[in-house]
């Protein structure tokens, strides 16, 4: 188990040092920011959906190490897949960080996102996880609004 918790901490820390898609998507048609006013986590996220389908997507912002390491490997984990995926994988991360290790299912079954299941140990870094998945969720609805984890 210190070995998995060991590899989980290395993927953060590699997407928070080197995250993908950080940049502004030149023809993105939804966007959305979010805001964790507890730790001070700024989001803009950027998607271009065709068909139903996050054909690209990118982000900016500033904050911690979780919440620029969750939008990294999310980014990631979304793009190519249709709505409906990207809502299940929200569904599914959402349920890793928030409940008991033994309601949450295997973690694994996440790819890279698993990184994160120990979140769920320090409740004050579940919204830092959570803040780009939210954020996403706003941009697909195409509403332009703003998201906070208030």
């Amino acid at each position: 188990m210190s070995d998995l918790r060991e590899l989980y901490q290395q993927v953060i820390l590699d997407h928070n040092k080197n995250p993908r898609n950080f940049r502004r998507l030149e023809g993105a048609n939804r966007t959305a920011e979010g805001h964790n006013p507890l730790c001070g986590d700024q989001i803009t996220l950027y998607v271009q959906i065709q068909d139903d389908v996050i054909g690209d997507i990118g982000f900016q912002g500033s904050g911690c190490a979780i919440s620029r390491a969750a939008a990294s490997l999310m980014t990631s984990s979304v793009k190519g897949k249709t709505r409906a995926e990207a809502e299940d994988l929200f569904h599914a991360f959402h349920k890793m960080v928030t409940t008991e290790r033994e309601a949450a299912g295997d973690p694994r079954a996440l790819g890279k996102l698993a990184a994160f299941s120990g979140v769920r140990e320090f409740p004050i870094r579940v919204k830092c996880a959570t803040l780009p998945w939210h954020t996403l969720r706003a941009a697909l609805e195409g509403k332009g609004q703003k998201v906070s984890t208030e």
